[in-house]
């Protein structure tokens, strides 16, 4: 309690960022670019199918245009979206899902 006109502070509020050398080599990390892979889907082919593939061939896949899309890194599934289209014509993934996270 403050005596007669003194007035108590609230300790300052402790920075968000821990500014430790551990702390800013953990940061650095973020700043690493991954390859994300959309997997739309797969199809088994025989090596002779692959080679009779030419300009205008139709590919036929295992999914259907409504399955989820799966978004990957380093194989291994991160998150799951659906296929929109962007403002600009281009093609994008909404996340619908996303991946239970491991401590592998």
């Amino acid at each position: 309690m403050a005596a007669d006109g003194e007035t108590t502070q609230e300790p300052k509020a402790q920075e968000r960022r821990d500014k430790s050398a551990g702390a800013a080599h953990q940061r650095s990390i973020f700043g690493v670019p991954v390859v994300v892979t959309v997997s739309i889907g797969q199809q088994r082919m025989s090596v002779s199918s692959l080679l009779e593939l030419a300009e205008g061939s139709v590919v036929a896949l295992a999914s259907r245009i409504e399955d989820p899309i799966n978004l990957l890194v380093d194989d291994k599934l991160i998150a799951r979206g659906e296929l929109i289209e962007t403002e600009t014509g281009g093609l994008a993934v909404k996340i619908t899902e996303i991946g239970e996270r491991s401590s592998d």
